[in-house]
């Protein structure tokens, strides 16, 4: 029953719920990252580590430091600190052990900071009232769920370069109309899919 219960919540986060074309968060790197499957790939790993991690440490302050303390009310800005203090420490191994893809994330690395996705995934983890397997579970899913649709929108981005595009559509006109399309994909097929 468990084991059903982890996947459920983590086929939530991958597809049902997922927070770039189910729940439009995080749409910046998604957007301005895509052009490439390198750098989208790069951010995606940053972004699954940052959740991740996210989720194991604002459970346990959330628990173990905020509820004992009557200080819930400061949940959202508690988790906002953890989210910042993990990226900076992503960003710091960015630079020091993969320079290139430092230099081709630029301004998008550090905007992990304020990504909606990262401090979504913590605040509904608190809402739906997960424990702490279940925090993690959903972290690492909606992190995969984030990489997928990176991955697949740089894929499509990078196939588009090489079509016969109007040049009125080129660039960001077309990412929106991909962005659309692959939104619709996942609504029209996970939705009707009970789990």
């Amino acid at each position: 029953m468990v084991e059903k219960e982890l996947f459920s919540i983590f086929m939530d986060g991958v597809f049902i719920k997922n927070f770039i074309v189910i729940q439009f968060l995080g749409l910046c790197p998604f957007i301005g990252v895509t052009k490439d499957v390198k750098s989208a790939a790069g951010i995606s790993a940053a972004v699954i580590f940052v959740m991740t991690m996210a989720s194991m440490a604002t459970y346990a302050i959330y628990t173990y430091v905020l509820i004992p303390a009557e200080m819930e009310f400061l949940n959202v800005i508690t988790f906002i600190v953890v989210i910042a203090s993990l990226v900076q420490l992503v960003e710091f191994i960015v630079r020091k052990k993969l320079p290139a893809l430092y230099r081709s994330l630029g301004i998008f690395l550090p905007l992990i900071t304020t990504n909606c996705a990262v401090l979504g995934v913590v605040l509904l983890s608190r809402n739906s009232a997960y424990d702490f397997t279940q925090s993690v579970v959903f972290g690492i899913a909606a992190g995969i769920g984030f990489m997928i649709i990176m991955l697949l929108m740089s894929a499509m981005r990078e196939k588009t370069d090489f079509m016969r595009v109007p040049s009125s559509i080129r660039g960001l006109p077309m990412a929106f109309f991909l962005a659309t399309m692959l939104s619709l994909a996942f609504v029209n097929y996970f939705w009707v899919i009970p789990i």
